[in-house]
């Protein structure tokens, strides 16, 4: 059998490489014409991918649309509206040694491509790196997380039913089929996903030299200041710590508190979640479940009850864990040794900020960094010598929402970016030409050399 499934995905590689070497899918109008098709398939069946994420998560339609398919419907619109600019040939100067002649970049799609989806935005981080793929003139095989199974299930049906697999195509499974897939030759990785199974995609990619994307995750530390608008803080906090249950890889994972708002903030907090989610969280639309009990029980271990100061409810058979806010926590915690990934939101107060700097510098480098204040000082100290993927000033998540900001991690947080023009060139070489006159050839690099050749060779290059 497993020769069989062997035999089955370099067929299926193949494929895809054969049908790319036909060129067809460097024509910028058939690019167009695919992402129009993509898009119209998507948008004619929002009811079935409803549908199947609230069985993965209890996520209604309203945050499914919020936080999945209007990220994707716009960043298809976005690349169909800029495609034919971003696939143009780039005229760049030429240098005095290199005339008469012009010189110039030409985008070129990479060719086979493979996206391995994570379960958390099980639509988005599964589809959105391959609208960018698709866009600069690629194949694709997504692979999409099996946990979140009914989602899976879904974009099988819909890309496979209504494209070629030697064009696009989903394979279904778990770490099997993804390892099946590994040993074939792709011309591009994007994985999303975790920092263990990273570096198994990247000794499998080493093979074959096959560049990657990385979008990991991290402790994402937000500092709270004493001059922070404190309500406004509150309210955004709650809504990106909480949203998707607190399953996002950018949501705050932890407040670093200014000694003196801590408990202000923290009353504050209690209110806005109450404002948001209401007396029971558990029946609020908003409130997502946790994906499976595995992980269920790996983020009740994070939990101190003696330190929880709001929240702390629980339901293991719905998979519940209400908005949870832990005090008085310590770099040494349970819950401050990984990322929590899950409604826990642990507040560690600090009175210098280059002691917090340095907590975060001592540990991996973070996909997002949020800091709110009114003031100018302590955030650009923060910025200058925190590295991190991204981040925000007096909000958080929202940055994913602009796709002219490049999205990406560093360090453990990542490796390249994308969205917007920066999928395109992730998913694309640039390729250098010069283009010389044969009207003249200087005698200046043939021999004989001399003196003169050399100093004039020195005042042209240098």
């Amino acid at each position: 059998m497993e020769t069989q499934n062997k035999i089955d995905y370099k067929r299926l590689v193949d494929s895809q490489l054969d049908y790319f070497n036909t060129n067809t899918t460097k024509d910028v109008n058939f690019r167009i014409l695919m992402l129009k098709k993509l898009l119209n398939v998507l948008k004619s069946n929002e009811a079935l991918m409803d549908k199947a994420i609230y069985k993965d998560f209890k996520k209604s339609s309203f945050e499914n649309y919020t936080t999945e398919l209007s990220l994707i419907y716009h960043d298809i619109n976005e690349a169909i509206s800029n495609l034919k600019g971003w696939s143009k040939k780039i005229s760049v100067p030429t240098n005095l040694a290199n005339l008469p002649g012009s010189s110039y970049i030409i985008p070129e799609p990479l060719g086979v491509t493979l996206t391995i989806g994570a379960w958390n935005y099980p639509y988005q981080l599964s589809l959105a790196p391959v609208i960018p793929a698709l866009a600069a003139g690629n194949t694709a095989i997504i692979k999409p997380s099996e946990l979140s199974l009914n989602t899976s299930n879904v974009m099988a049906k819909l890309i496979n039913d209504n494209f070629d697999s030697k064009y696009l195509h989903v394979v279904e499974g778990g770490v099997e089929e993804t390892s099946e897939l590994l040993k074939q030759k792709f011309d591009k990785i994007f994985y999303t996903g975790g920092s263990v199974v990273a570096k198994i995609i990247m000794k499998a990619a080493a093979e074959n030299l096959t560049p990657v994307t990385l979008e990991l995750g991290g402790k994402s530390p937000t500092f709270v200041f004493n001059d922070a608008n404190i309500k406004i803080t509150a309210k955004r906090l709650v809504w990106a710590k909480f949203l998707n249950g607190g399953q996002t890889c950018i949501a705050p994972d932890y407040i670093l508190a200014e000694k003196g708002v801590k408990e202000k903030l923290i009353s504050e907090i209690k209110k806005q979640i109450l404002e948001i989610h209401g007396e029971d969280p558990q029946k609020s639309e908003a409130f997502v479940r946790i994906i499976n009990p595995r992980h269920y029980k790996r983020i009740m271990e994070l939990v101190d009850s003696s330190k929880v100061v709001i929240g702390g409810e629980t339901d293991e058979s719905d998979l519940y864990i209400s908005p949870t806010v832990m005090d008085n926590v310590t770099f040494d915690d349970a819950v401050m040794q990984e990322e929590i990934f899950g409604p826990i939101l642990p507040i560690i107060e600090f009175d210098s900020l280059d002691w917090a700097i340095r907590m975060i510098k001592d540990r991996p480098k973070p996909l997002a960094l949020y800091v709110f204040t009114s003031s100018n000082k302590n955030r650009d100290k923060i910025f200058h010598e925190v590295s991190f993927g991204g981040g925000a000033v007096n909000d958080a998540v929202m940055h994913l929402a602009n796709p002219n900001l490049p999205f990406g991690g560093v360090g453990n947080s990542g490796m390249g970016s994308y969205h917007g023009k920066a999928g395109f060139d992730a998913f694309s070489h640039y390729k250098s030409i010069l283009d010389k006159s044969t009207l003249i050839e200087p005698p200046i690099k043939y021999p004989p050399y001399s003196d003169w050749k050399r100093k004039l060779l020195k005042s042209l290059i240098e």
